[in-house]
């Protein structure tokens, strides 16, 4: 519906109508609001239908203090508000700035053709400030969709609206402002594009060159770096597993610009886009704390927000101490896991955020955490390790591609002088595999993006075993009791070393070291 306005009279009162364009969100994906108002004179009233939540409903305190401020008092009308479609609720603060728009068009204050094909989002502050809100990136994405060629927005959202090509975007700072354009008395600025200058310092300046020792955990890092795939690291208090993790954002490659896109769009709807710069530039590192609830870690609430999962998407999404974590909250991370995405179910209707991260663990060998420790006692009992262990289940575990065993770094080690490797260093070669991978990928060859995300057609295709790669891994099947889900990850994996190494085939070389990473399927244990 265009925004109308059309002057009728009921008992001799004139009545006007007029409509206005918001939007409002269902996870990631915008649906068009039409704000329609009917002002009439006669006994104060304010209704709103539409089913609007608490956040919309007082609202209309926030517009009549708003408007009180141009010298438009609401309790000379009797106002209808309707907010279309009738049957999804609405929850968001940024119709605030459509609704007063809608009631100054219908009292005859703007030319209601002004409306037409545009766009409002905005909260109002009770002076008639126009304040930020979320989502504006995926609401600009999905008015571009509907055709709608022009959107006025909040100054603070200027920057993450700048990423929007093919809508002409203007910002206000007031009600005012935006009042003063649409009667075509001065015009708004309009948003200047964004630039979108991707860093790659993925960590703040750590490198791995500070690391000393556990070259086996640095291999392991590279491997999943280069194919995407989910890492698990087991070893005692201090053998670096948290300083490992958090300096596996160093080695990976920058966003793309459409990954900054994704990004940023899921960091917008749960309101953490930086205002000043307006676009996620380095890949996301999260590390909830092991006390996080089931919704925190993967989305939902009342009102649906992205997880934890979903926030890490292109990033690094970091467990420590995985054993601490709930049940509940580990196995609702299957799913999301294996699918790439969190889908939440309600009554009135599903909506989904992606959720592709590198999923990166760390875990003590036991409670004490000092199983099998070269120099300390472990106190505890078999019993206890056993029942340690078992509350990580057997599909979560699967669903991690590579499993490495730290032990503590010997002094020698730590005072050396001896520089180890580089993040940049590494990072070319995890580049360089994954263009090898994103090349196959525009090829047609394949349907991923990335080696962790092939399926089975896809591995017969770009993975295919010899002889010896084939008993090699038939032999390791039935020696470790390995499920399909972890067959296909070891083949996955082999994929990610062969293409390390440059090598089109896969051989028996890249096969043993991919299953020497399924280090809690062995009867060996390393810890």
């Amino acid at each position: 519906m265009s925004a109308v306005a059309s002057v009728t009279t009921i008992a001799g009162k004139p009545l006007g109508i007029a409509a206005a364009h918001a939007s409002g969100l269902i996870g990631l994906d915008a649906y068009g609001v039409q704000v329609e108002v009917c002002c009439t004179r006669g006994p104060a009233f304010f209704q709103m239908v539409g089913l609007p939540e608490g956040a919309v409903r007082e609202s209309r305190v926030r517009v009549a203090s708003a408007l009180s401020r141009m010298g438009v008092l609401l309790d000379e009308y009797a106002i209808t508000v309707n907010l279309a479609p009738a049957d999804i609720k609405k929850t968001s603060t940024a119709l605030d700035f459509a609704l007063a728009i809608g009631i100054l068009a219908s009292l005859g204050r703007i030319p209601p053709h002004r409306l037409d094909s545009t766009l409002l989002l905005g909260e109002l502050s009770l002076d008639g400030g126009l304040r930020a809100v979320r989502g504006v990136l995926p609401q600009l994405q999905g008015a571009m969709q509907r055709k709608l060629a022009v959107a006025i927005v909040p100054s603070a959202n200027g920057a993450e609206a700048g990423l929007v090509q093919g809508l002409s975007v203007f910002s206000a700072d007031t009600l005012q402002a935006a009042v003063d354009h649409l009667r075509g008395d001065r015009s708004l600025g309009k948003v200047a594009p964004t630039v979108l200058s991707l860093s790659d310092d993925q960590c703040g300046g750590g490198d791995l060159k500070y690391v000393r020792g556990q070259n086996s955990a640095r291999r392991a890092m590279e491997v999943a770096a280069s194919g995407g795939h989910n890492l698990l690291m087991i070893g005692p208090p201090g053998a670096g597993k948290t300083l490992l993790a958090r300096l596996l954002p160093t080695i990976l490659p920058p966003l793309s610009f459409e990954e900054a896109l994704e990004t940023t769009a899921v960091f917008s709807v749960a309101g953490l886009v930086p205002s000043e710069q307006g676009v996620i530039t380095t890949r996301p590192f999260r590390a909830p704390h092991h006390s996080v609830s089931d919704a925190g870690l993967v989305g939902g609430g009342s009102i649906p927000r992205p997880g934890d999962v979903s926030l890490a998407h292109n990033g690094v999404l970091f467990l420590d101490e995985l054993a601490e974590f709930r049940r509940s909250a580990l196995e609702a991370l299957r799913q999301p896991l294996e699918d790439g995405q969190v889908v939440i179910a309600r009554a009135r209707g599903t909506l989904t955020f992606p959720a592709r991260p590198m999923f990166v663990a760390a875990l003590n060998p036991c409670p004490c955490g000092y199983f099998m420790h070269p120099t300390r006692h472990c106190r505890c009992t078999p019993m206890q390790i056993q029942r340690y262990r078992m509350r990580l289940s057997g599909p979560l575990l699967d669903r991690l591609d590579v499993h490495v065993a730290l032990m503590p770094v010997e002094v020698n080690s730590l005072i050396s002088g001896v520089a180890a490797e580089d993040s940049a260093t590494v990072r070319e070669r995890v580049t360089a595999a994954r263009e090898v991978q994103l090349l196959r990928f525009r090829k047609g060859e394949v349907r991923a993006r990335s080696n962790a995300e092939l399926g089975s057609t896809d591995l017969e295709k770009v993975a295919v075993l010899d002889g010896a790669s084939r008993r090699l891994i038939e032999s390791a099947v039935e020696t470790l009791g390995l499920s399909a889900r972890a067959y296909t990850r070891i083949r996955r994996v082999a994929r990610t070393i062969a293409d390390l190494q440059a090598s089109e085939r896969i051989h028996s070389a890249h096969i043993a070291e991919a299953i020497q990473g399924r280090l809690l399927d062995r009867e060996q244990r390393a810890y």
